[in-house]
């Protein structure tokens, strides 16, 4: 009898194990980490003509505008940026500049001051991600050469190679040489716990891709990337004339809408400044 522990020690060993079990119980492999997405103000678009828009002709003519913010996502295990703006060089002019005749674009506050905001510079940020590299999505990037650049292999494929896609100029990404990079093949759990997830959907570009998040209260949101530009081509399944690949994209879009279903998400169309309107006002964030 003198090998069997008293039941006073027995239950008090069980006690101290009950806030280990209690934690492990509440902060399963199936309860999402406390993430946070910030909205930034990267940028607005002015069209006198959106026909490059719509493959079919009906925006032909047809003036437009266009929102490009960044997304600032904080997760327990780093910060990562989704996208980088216009520039911020183009706040220092005043009336904006012109990308391409009859495209003006503005910037009302730098990226950079924005995230002073919440007590961080460029090299606090630790990974980035683009939907893909036009420039209106990679004004800022070389700011980061600090953080680990994920980047789609057919992406940067197709940006270096002999005929790039139309909008993509390596000079605002050139720190992708010298910065840590992550070479993605498809998809990829940037965490690994599912919370945040780059998602190949390709078409507009060879390698773009959507960024998927899971928040503890908001649930699933989808960000579009450029597989759509307004709601209404999400509607109508508008295809660009600038797309390097019409079937690649209506596949795309196909599975994003499942994905969107399946998973009950919210979907915001970055372009669409209604859709960036209804989200938290920065500082303030979705959770």
């Amino acid at each position: 009898m003198r090998f069997l522990p008293s039941l006073h020690r027995v239950t008090r060993g069980l006690l101290s194990l009950l806030p280990v079990a209690f934690a492990t119980f509440a902060h399963g492999a199936d309860a999402p980490p406390d993430i946070r997405v910030y909205v930034l103000d990267c940028g607005h678009l002015d069209f006198h003509d959106m026909r490059m828009f719509d493959d079919s002709g009906a925006l032909d003519g047809k003036p437009g505008e266009m929102s490009a913010p960044c997304f600032l996502i904080r997760h327990p295990q780093g910060d990562l940026l989704w996208d980088t703006g216009l520039g911020d060089a183009i706040a220092d002019r005043p009336g904006g500049v012109e990308l391409a005749p009859g495209i003006r674009a503005t910037v009302k506050v730098k990226l950079v001051d924005q995230l002073k905001r919440l007590g961080l510079t460029p090299s606090d940020i630790d990974y980035l991600a683009f939907s893909h590299w036009h420039e209106d999505h990679t004004g800022n990037a070389n700011l980061f050469g600090k953080a680990t650049w994920i980047l789609q292999r057919k992406e940067l494929a197709a940006a270096t190679g002999p005929t790039p896609p139309p909008f993509e100029s390596l000079a605002p990404v050139s720190a992708y040489e010298n910065a840590r990079t992550r070479i993605v093949d498809g998809d990829m759990d940037v965490f690994g716990d599912g919370s945040v997830q780059l998602l190949l959907m390709p078409g507009h570009t060879p390698g773009h891709q959507v960024l998927e998040v899971r928040l503890p209260q908001a649930g699933a949101v989808l960000l579009s990337g450029d597989l759509y530009h307004s709601r209404e081509a999400r509607q109508l399944r508008r295809v660009p004339r600038v797309n390097t690949n019409r079937a690649a994209t209506l596949t795309s879009m196909d599975r994003f809408e499942a994905i969107a279903v399946r998973t009950h998400a919210r979907v915001v169309i970055q372009h669409d400044p209604r859709d960036v309107a209804l989200l938290p006002r920065f500082p303030a964030y979705l959770h």
